[in-house]
């Protein structure tokens, strides 16, 4: 059984009269890998640093092992941070770099050579202990940081958006090796990012954030495959996301025909919104369709084709091996598994029509047409 480590009661966070968090109850479990998800100004990177103790609530509780640390300076709290810049010490060596905290705290030599090395081995850095931190790669940088943070045993490891700077596969490289040093360790990692796909393929839980306020916590799986609402379903992945009314259990209707699903507990005739993922999308001839409609974009996405189909002035976005060209009249069916219902929310009618794709095509080619005259 997992154990409760950190706890945020009730916490509020104000900037000029401006509410940045909005009354957040959370708590993260020893050993945990979890990541605040967010669009930019969500509130996550604020969180952390609450965590942290660079920042002290408006209102609220930060819990740690059951004791309030609302009060408590970073340095004395059992958490150390690892920041977007690395902040390295440019005139000190990479072990110089890692064993800093140690020598501040006035630890046996041998006691920090013996940590130095240990952590060298643990981010994959042995036999790098004399190069100067610039000569480095990125990556390697990231990775002087994390043992640094990690040197002093910290129960709990904060990163605020750490791969932010790397190229696309050294980010890649590096979530593999996050993942791995989190478990050889053995502590929690709190970490914050704005990508999805980062979030998904890390962590053992995501908390979903935006407008300072929580909208889902779970599983990757279940927060991909299960979203509460139209944010949520938008902000992870790709959706198309419908109008529709809740018959009855497993019964929903839209687009003016009824569907079977795998939904339940919604009101009979309750408003809803229907979400169903490019991917799960079947295309078939159009006599053999639950809905018929039109190919009106087709992007080369290496893997797949991204194709917008116009459905009665709808514009879904399918995600297919096969190619269909533009003015293509195709049929889909959905299976009763590829359809996700949620209750209606804030959110709602704000996502889920990819009518601006061929939209911002039109004001490009206008736009091109006007430079021309």
């Amino acid at each position: 059984m997992s154990k409760e480590l950190i706890r945020l009661q009730n916490l509020c966070m104000e900037f000029d009269g401006e509410r940045i968090l909005d009354d957040i109850n959370l708590y993260f479990n020893d050993h945990e890998f979890l990541t605040l998800l967010g669009p930019s100004g969500c509130g996550k990177s604020t969180t952390l640093r609450i965590i942290g103790g660079f920042l002290t609530p408006t209102s609220g509780k930060v819990l740690f092992d059951g004791k309030e640390i609302n009060d408590v300076p970073p340095y004395q709290r059992q958490v150390n941070t690892v920041f977007q810049r690395y902040a390295l010490f440019p005139h000190l060596d990479v072990y110089d770099n890692i064993a800093f905290g140690l020598k501040v705290a006035k630890l046996p030599k041998d006691e920090i050579d013996r940590r130095v090395t240990e952590m060298l081995e643990i981010v994959s850095l042995k036999g790098y202990e004399n190069r100067n931190v610039n000569s480095l790669s990125g990556g390697q940088q990231q990775r002087v940081a994390i043992a640094r943070a990690l040197v002093n045993q910290p129960k709990v490891l904060l990163l605020d958006e750490p791969l932010a700077a790397l190229d696309l596969r050294l980010r890649k490289d590096m979530q593999n090796e996050l993942k791995r040093i989190q478990q050889a360790m053995g502590i929690t990692f709190i970490y914050v990012t704005h990508d999805q796909e980062e979030a998904l393929s890390m962590s053992d839980t995501v908390v979903v954030m935006d407008k300072g306020r929580i909208q889902q916590i779970g599983r990757p799986e279940d927060i991909y495959n299960e979203p509460k609402n139209a944010f949520v379903a938008d902000f992870i992945g790709e959706s198309n996301i419908l109008d529709g009314v809740m018959l009855e259990d497993y019964r929903v209707k839209f687009f003016g025909r009824v569907f079977e699903c795998v939904d339940k507990g919604f009101a009979p005739g309750e408003a809803v919104d229907v979400v169903i993922r490019p991917e799960d999308i079947d295309i078939v001839p159009p006599p053999q369709g639950h809905l018929i409609g039109v190919v009106t974009s087709v992007t080369f996405k290496g893997l797949n084709y991204d194709i917008i189909v116009d459905f009665r002035g709808f514009k879904w976005l399918i995600q297919t091996t096969d190619f269909h060209g533009v003015g293509t009249t195709i049929g889909i069916r959905l299976n009763p598994e590829d359809i996700h219902i949620m209750h209606k929310s804030e959110y709602s009618g704000l996502f889920g029509d990819y009518s601006s794709y061929s939209a911002e095509y039109d004001e490009l080619t206008e736009d091109a047409e006007d430079e021309e005259e």
